[in-house]
């Protein structure tokens, strides 16, 4: 399924509105403060305006946005679930430059900040109440890439004798063939910061399947089925020892980075990592479409705020 940009959602207040409802409340509205569904009416008159409702149990007044990343936004709703899309259904992601021409904002920090909430509506709320990756006869791939410009280019004043990976950030992921990534934003490459996580989130019966970096030697007593592919001898493929798949999800991040983004800082590199994990893992592949794919990730923003100030955390 598809989506249509001329959709009165994405341009008319009063329709994004009862979409946003449906998708929260697709059983009827609820307060969000008590939990009440029962005793809850909508009120009417001008003075309120359309969309909101009354809780006769805790008599407090709410909107359907209470409790998410849109409560107490000056943006029109229809422009959040528009710049939604626009970043659900961009494979490699939209600059903030580009939502602030396109959403007509006054200012860059508006979009930059709007940006930063959605991919906070992508981020996975409860990742250690997640079923474990792979299991008996699944294959799941490991592996680690550095973001971050070349030293050379930067400016003199931040500029270090770091060669190589040195100075740039680490990004560890997890992808399992035909399935879905998790990726890590981590300090170090090494057995003693990697292994918890390969524990943690891989069922032990998978194949796993890792390059031939001294990190991943031992694996072997976590996960018996664990095969490497030698890089050093120019060993890439044999037979289903490689790991191709995770190297073509960091083909579409660094794109993403390199050629929309440009720069990502390392406190914000996480959420960047939630939205690319987002999109490959709600992919055309397993049969979700963007308008769908939008619509999870609008479902994300319940039970999360997101303040400027938290931005930077």
């Amino acid at each position: 399924m598809t989506c249509d940009l001329t959709d009165p959602i994405f341009n008319d207040e009063d329709a994004a509105r009862k979409h946003f409802e449906a998708i929260r409340w697709p059983n009827g509205p609820f307060c969000p403060l008590c939990g009440q569904f029962d005793r809850v009416a909508e009120l009417g008159g001008k003075s309120m305006g359309p969309g909101w409702y009354h809780c006769k149990d805790c008599r407090r007044k709410f909107t359907a946005t209470m409790g998410t990343i849109y409560e107490r936004s000056h943006i029109p709703l229809h422009k959040w679930l528009l710049a939604t899309h626009l970043l659900a259904a961009s494979k490699k992601g939209m600059s903030a430059h580009q939502l602030w021409r396109m959403l007509g904002f006054g200012s860059y920090r508006t979009a930059w900040f709007m940006a930063h909430r959605i991919r906070e509506g992508m981020r996975e709320t409860f990742p250690s109440e997640s079923e474990p990756m792979g299991g008996e006869g699944k294959y799941v791939e490991a592996d680690e890439t550095y973001v971050g410009g070349k030293e050379k280019n930067k400016h003199a004043s931040v500029r270090t004798s770091a060669v190589g990976g040195m100075g740039k950030e680490i990004v560890f992921s997890l992808v399992e063939r035909d399935g879905k990534a998790r990726s890590h934003h981590v300090r170090s490459v090494s057995a003693a910061t990697l292994r918890p996580i390969l524990v943690s989130q891989i069922d032990a019966a998978t194949k796993l399947r890792t390059d031939d970096a001294g990190q991943y030697r031992h694996m072997s007593k976590d996960f018996p089925a664990h095969e490497v592919v030698n890089h050093g001898i120019g060993e890439y493929v044999r037979g289903d020892v490689h790991t191709n798949t995770v190297e073509g999800y960091f083909a579409t991040f660094k794109r993403g980075i390199m050629g929309v983004y440009h720069h990502v800082s390392p406190e914000h590199l996480k959420r960047y990592l939630c939205e690319f994990d987002f999109r490959y893992n709600e992919r055309a592949a397993l049969g979700v479409e963007d308008a769908e794919r939008a619509a999870k990730a609008v479902a994300g923003v319940v039970g999360k705020r997101l303040t400027y100030d938290q931005a930077y955390l």
